[in-house]
């Protein structure tokens, strides 16, 4: 049963990230991969939110699990960093790393923060 609530939650976060992604893309028009640093630090705050909250199983394998994981991707994360550097795009690369790696936690740890404040 929770491979199923995972594969749910995944089919809403996949289209959700890629649609997050293409919005950004269209409305800022930069070489800096901004759609992925949207989805990862919104998707790590909401999984930070999720565990501090205290979510049950069937939640955080739908929503933590599946959509979550689903929605970030660390995949794109490093493809995007290393087609910077080929470019030659050097300071790019690594603002996306710091920031990107940065951001991520802080959002997970204010995510996790607000969980507990919300849902104590």
């Amino acid at each position: 049963m929770t491979a199923v609530l995972v594969v749910v939650g995944g089919m809403l976060g996949a289209p959700a990230r890629y649609l997050v992604d293409r919005a950004v893309a269209r409305r800022f028009d930069s070489v800096f991969p901004l759609g992925t640093l949207v989805v990862n630090v919104c998707g790590s705050m909401l999984l930070g939110a999720l565990i501090g909250a205290g979510a049950n199983h069937w939640l955080l394998a739908t929503a933590g699990v599946g959509f979550c994981g689903a929605l970030t991707t660390f995949s794109t994360f490093g493809y995007e960093t290393v087609r910077l550097v080929e470019e030659g795009a050097y300071s790019y690369a690594m603002a996306n790393v710091v920031i990107g790696v940065s951001a991520s936690l802080a959002a997970a740890f204010l995510g996790g923060w607000l969980g507990q404040q919300v849902w104590p």
